[in-house]
């Protein structure tokens, strides 16, 4: 079963979801960071530059709390690069964070999670080729 949502995002009934088209260019940007302890801050620097950058100050405090959550957890969990990606649109920011992750185990839930389902309008896990991917969205008012 498939259900069409407004922010051009396609639901399926296991609760992943995915683009129905690629989003759009300068809304979205994405960084390879190294598996190393100053990812995270690094990492919290330019996602709370880049949404200053879109206007998007507002969601800057909880994004940067959770980038810095999602970004430390992968570096617990690889020790390969990792992938920070933003996207802004249909009034949504959306950021992701992969990483290696060549056990494919299921992790026990921890901090980050607990915060995701506080702060987040929504957030998920989905494990791809090449690791896994965590992701949350954030409400952005005004954004087209």
């Amino acid at each position: 079963m498939k259900l069409m949502i407004p922010n051009r995002l396609l639901a399926f009934a296991d609760g992943l979801l995915a683009r129905v088209r690629p989003a759009g260019g300068d809304r979205t940007v994405s960084w390879a960071l190294s598996p190393e302890p100053s990812a995270e801050p690094s990492a919290r620097r330019i996602a709370r530059n880049r949404l200053v950058q879109w206007g998007l100050q507002d969601q800057a405090p909880v994004a940067d709390l959770l980038v810095g959550e999602l970004v430390t957890n992968a570096l617990r969990h690889s020790c390969d690069r990792i992938q920070l990606t933003l996207t802004a649109e249909d009034g949504l920011l959306r950021c992701e964070v992969e990483h290696a992750d060549p056990s494919r185990a299921r992790h026990r839930v921890g901090r980050e999670h607990l915060l995701l389902a506080d702060l987040a309008c929504c957030w998920g896990t989905a494990h791809t080729c090449e690791g896994k991917v965590i992701w949350f969205e954030l409400p952005a008012p005004g954004l087209v």
